[in-house]
């Protein structure tokens, strides 16, 4: 089973491009975006309108509350159950994001730790209340000094996460990761775009992120705060624009620096995302600024998956 990887930084064009793509091509289009999976974040997730998921199929989109949690280990479960099934309608799955570390589960397989348990989460959540990150980043190096020593005291995620895992199996995270990873049930065709300037692809994020803010970025924010039971330190309120939106609402600056500070922040994504694709092995590369890049990506392609 083939199987096509859309990669790229933020304000890069996947989403376009995807669509134009699943035009000339068999396509269903599955979202690698830990942000997408988030239902009522529309906004500031730059998610594809109604009209846009009703003309091609999409997957991974608007599957959980944000009050949930979605790891990578989740998103490599539910695509290898997916992928198949996309291909058994003689479609081939076209996965197009961002989230490089689900890219990265997808080529190099990821170990078969514990799901998420939202009890044990409240646990420690509620001893780090009381005693501070660090005190429980004492306790894991107790546990597991290995991961403990790579991780900052106050790396509340990680270390929430590696306690989570030894509360559920009894066994340390460090010990689990040298277990045999599940490999990919398909041959990757991986394409990057890349910006040839990358001053161009700043104005672009600029633009986006005003964008989102005339759209409505802040007041979205502040109905999921209504509607839900959030706190600044959840996954979803941490994506890039909300945690902004988040501090806005809370009077920690005001107008002007929440454009400024998001830009910066969406710029240190895309930077981010830029170093993981440069690392990558076997990628076909394509300006993102081509004006010829759909024909390009279209004509690699048709090559590519005829062999």
């Amino acid at each position: 089973m083939k199987a096509v990887f859309l990669m790229g930084p933020t304000a890069s064009g996947k989403t376009a491009l995807a669509l134009e793509l699943a035009h000339d091509f068999p396509f269903e289009i599955v979202s690698v975006d830990s942000a997408q999976v988030f239902r009522h974040m529309d906004i500031g997730t730059a998610k594809p309108d109604r009209e846009i998921l009703a003309s091609v199929p999409h997957h991974l989109i608007d599957i959980i509350d944000p009050v949930a949690h979605y790891s990578a280990g989740e998103f490599l479960t539910d695509t290898s159950e997916l992928l198949p099934k996309i291909a058994g309608r003689g479609k081939i799955p076209l996965l197009a994001g961002g989230t490089m570390l689900y890219f990265k589960a997808l080529s190099e397989g990821l170990n078969e730790l514990p799901r998420a348990n939202k009890a044990i989460r409240a646990q420690i959540d509620e001893k780090a209340n009381r005693l501070g990150w660090p005190a429980l980043h004492g306790e894991l190096m107790a546990i597991d000094p290995i991961t403990a020593r790579r991780l900052e005291p106050a790396d509340s995620q990680r270390i929430q996460r590696a306690l989570e895992i030894w509360m559920i199996s009894g066994k340390p995270l460090s010990e689990l990761l040298q277990q045999k990873k599940k490999e990919a049930p398909f041959d990757a065709v991986r394409i990057a775009l890349l910006p040839s300037d990358r001053s161009v692809l700043h104005a672009r994020i600029a633009k986006r992120f005003e964008s989102m803010l005339e759209a409505g970025l802040v007041e979205e924010t502040e109905s999921l705060r209504k509607r839900f039971d959030l706190d600044p330190a959840m996954p979803a309120m941490r994506t890039v624009g909300y945690r902004q939106a988040w501090q806005y609402l809370d009077g920690e600056f005001g107008k002007k620096e929440l454009a400024d500070k998001g830009v910066a922040a969406t710029r240190q994504l895309a930077k981010r995302q830029l170093t993981w694709l440069r690392s990558m092995e076997n990628v076909q590369q394509f300006d993102c600024l081509d004006p010829a890049l759909h024909r390009k990506v279209s004509d690699f392609l048709r090559k590519t998956l005829d062999e």
